[in-house]
């Protein structure tokens, strides 16, 4: 089976489509990946083969502060750059990224099957929960459920404007305006992610997180025994900017009240900033780091929360914009994780403190990692398609 996987250039787009090329490879598949030019040598170093995807480039109509705009409007202009690519590419299936909605429209417009690869939670509206990005859990009880019905109200006509978006999206390259869907739909998320919804899509499989490591670099941890903190920013343009500084004086009042901590910082891009002799900082493999480590401070965004759940580490999360609040917020109830918001040195210091000493976080932490096993294997259902 040959695959053309097409994700965007964000570090939490791109890295789950390279995960699930590696999957495809070990399964004796052919794989490419359409991304941006950032990750093509990290990409080919790991032995896949990764090429430009087009339509990248900003235009002069493009309305970046109009969510609905960016995914459906510039996504017919780069389905039109991506169907002469996949014509030579002749692929059996398509994997498009959910936000790279340009995918689908191309491999629908090439008559190619393609699935719809979300790495992250499912995050359409449900008749059963408040509205994503809320944060808050489902209602209980009358009032309960007659606050997320007012709260789906409101946001409904956003909805709407999305899907009339799409559908003139869709016209404008020749297509029909309803829009038939993918084949299937991967949430690459764990189990202890997700909240339960009365209306799953029929077509969506959870198939557990998606996670590639951009480097093989390993950055050693300072010397000592100690508890082992990994302070990881956000890679999200609405992520929280201030959680290194944050982090590195949260720390320094823990190990003042008696708790002697040591700091690492994993970054794709780390400031020149002079550090104590407790923390160190640099691009490392992260899943290597996770192994000693304590406790996590991040912003909240899917692919470190999931990376850190996975590994049965506890989290502190610093949750900006975007889906980082609704993660961080999960996570806190799921009991693995304490948020933060807004940030400041002392408030931080008080939830790592807590992390660290209360044995319930790790508890609740292993629970996340062993919901992993109640997830498919993507491959056999990209496959399952074809079948």
């Amino acid at each position: 089976m040959r695959v053309v996987l097409i994700a965007g250039p964000d570090a939490g787009h791109a890295f789950p489509a390279m995960a699930l090329a590696e999957r495809f490879r070990a399964a004796g598949d052919e794989a490419v990946v359409l991304t941006g030019e950032r990750w093509w040598e990290a990409g080919r170093a790991a032995g896949l083969d990764v090429r430009a995807l087009p339509g990248l480039e900003p235009r002069p109509e493009d309305d970046d502060a109009d969510a609905g705009h960016r995914i459906h409007g510039r996504a017919a202009h780069m389905s039109t750059q991506l169907v002469p690519v996949l014509t030579d590419l002749a692929p059996d299936l398509v994997v498009a990224d959910v936000l790279t909605a340009g995918g689908g429209l191309a491999a629908e417009r090439c008559a190619v099957p393609w699935v719809e690869l979300s790495p992250h939670p499912l995050y359409r509206p449900s008749r059963s929960l408040p509205p994503l990005g809320s944060g808050l859990a489902p209602g209980s009880g009358v009032r309960g459920r007659m606050r997320d019905g007012l709260m789906r109200r409101l946001t409904a006509r956003s909805v709407r404007a999305g899907t009339v978006q799409r559908s003139a999206a869709r016209v404008s390259v020749g297509l029909p305006a309803v829009d038939p869907g993918p084949a299937r739909r991967l949430i690459a998320t764990i189990p202890a992610l997700e909240v339960p919804r009365v209306d799953w899509p029929s077509d969506a499989r959870l198939v557990g997180a998606l996670l590639w490591e951009p480097t093989e670099t390993v950055l050693d941890p300072p010397p000592g025994d100690e508890p082992l903190v990994v302070v990881a920013p956000s890679t999200a343009a609405t992520g929280e900017a201030s959680t290194v500084d944050v982090a590195l004086a949260a720390a320094a009042r823990v190990r003042a009240s008696g708790l002697p901590v040591r700091v690492a910082i994993s970054a794709l891009e780390v400031s020149g900033s002079v550090l104590p002799t407790w923390a160190v900082a640099g691009l490392g493999r992260q899943d290597v780091l996770l192994r000693s480590a304590s406790a996590v401070v991040c912003g909240g965004g899917h692919g470190m929360l999931a990376k850190t759940l996975s590994a049965g580490v506890p989290a502190v999360t610093v949750p900006g914009g975007g889906d980082q609040w609704e993660l961080a917020n999960r996570a806190a109830r799921q009991g693995s994780s304490v948020l933060v918001s807004p940030p400041d040195a002392e408030s931080l210091a008080r939830a790592l403190d807590r992390v660290l000493r209360e044995p319930s976080f790790r508890r609740a932490a292993a629970r996340a990692a062993a919901s992993a096993d109640a997830v498919r294997d993507p491959v056999a259902v990209c496959r399952s398609v074809l079948a």
